[in-house]
């Protein structure tokens, strides 16, 4: 029964309809406009916003840099009004050599570490495409993708970059979504060429086919995948659990002394959380044999020693570290991305085929 209430009209509807359609509603729009990448060019709305900005921008790979703040500014005006923060924590992790296997973006200044040092604030930041991005949106002007209004229909967006690498594959991407979430591991750029050859030879290949090109996931942070059950079962089926070792090896110093030497993390671990958990364990005695511990790294690449006490079995230590702490983590693969506009769980040769249609 409507109510009467003088010049509108309001109908009554059970509270629990509404919140179901409501909540509906508002899970499509989290996984289709903010969550979840594209299949074809393997970004999220932000980035794609912020690369097309930043090239109607004038930043190209061979162009100044330019201050962040002017192209958040700049993308927020025109693309994405949802706020600055949300601009420059994408801007900054595109920027970021131990997040993205193939940076989307070069920064000049302060844009963090691998020790989870935030980035400086985008006024004292500057930026510009890298040469990947730029192929990325090669020939966008050239009718390759369709445009759609931007949300206050004074300008064109593009839905999808015309993307001459198959980025979701190259770079991977992690999301979270409203009841899903999707975490693709990044790939060497030259296996996932040659498998996209491939398959564009041969339409009719197989996981098993692909694979021969595209051994296993490739880190920015290197680190070594430890045992590949869980890879193939990623790639054949969309979803694995695969478990990655830091790098490390034992020298032996003076006398009967050993150190271990770690050189490369698994992805995504925070070098000075790290440092401190072992520090932790050694000091509660929960890993005996630690004698000290030093951050050795440099612009050269991550050099952490663990020197051990003169009984200490170095093979013994380093299992325990394995054990104990982010030496070894578990990533799991869940590759989910949209396809038409709606999500879908994908193989490894959804993938291919579907970033070449």
């Amino acid at each position: 029964m409507d109510l009467k209430v003088p010049g509108e009209r309001i109908r009554p509807i059970a509270l629990e309809d509404e919140m179901r359609h409501s909540y509906l509603d508002y899970s499509m729009s989290v996984i289709v406009s903010r969550a979840l990448p594209d299949v074809r060019d393997g970004l999220k709305p932000v980035h794609r916003r912020v690369l097309f900005g930043m090239q109607e921008l004038g930043v190209g790979a061979s162009r100044p840099f330019k201050k962040s703040a002017r192209i958040v500014g700049d993308v927020m005006g025109k693309y994405h009004p949802h706020g600055d923060s949300s601009i420059y924590d994408t801007l900054v992790r595109m920027a970021q050599d131990f997040s993205l296997r193939y940076p989307l973006v070069n920064g000049q200044g302060n844009f963090g570490s691998v020790d989870g040092d935030s980035a400086a604030a985008m006024r004292y930041t500057e930026a510009r495409l890298q040469r990947i991005a730029e192929e990325m949106l090669a020939d966008i002007d050239k009718e390759t993708v369709d445009f759609v209004p931007n949300y206050d229909d004074s300008m064109q967006e593009p839905t999808v970059l015309p993307a001459k690498l198959p980025n979701l594959l190259i770079n991977g991407v992690g999301g979270i979504a409203v009841g899903m979430a999707t975490n693709i591991p990044p790939h060497n750029i030259g296996e996932v060429i040659n498998a996209t050859t491939f398959m564009i030879d041969n339409p009719d290949g197989g996981i098993d086919d692909l694979m021969q090109y595209i051994t296993a996931p490739d880190f920015p942070s290197g680190g070594i995948v430890y045992g590949m059950e869980g890879v193939r079962e990623g790639y054949r089926t969309g979803r694995g659990r695969m478990v990655i070792r830091a790098r490390a090896h034992i020298e032996e110093g003076r006398g009967d002394q050993q150190a271990i030497i770690v050189t490369e993390l698994p992805y995504q671990v925070n070098k000075s959380t790290l440092i401190e958990k072992i520090a932790q364990l050694a000091n509660h005695k929960k890993i005996e044999g630690i004698r000290d511990l030093r951050d050795e790294s440099d612009r050269e690449g991550t050099r952490l020693v663990v020197e051990l006490k003169r009984d200490a079995v170095g093979e013994v230590v380093l299992n325990q570290l394995f054990k104990h702490t982010q030496l070894q983590t578990t990533f799991g693969i869940n590759m989910i991305a949209l396809d038409k506009g709606a999500p879908k769980l994908m193989n490894l040769r959804d993938i291919i085929v579907k970033y070449i249609a």
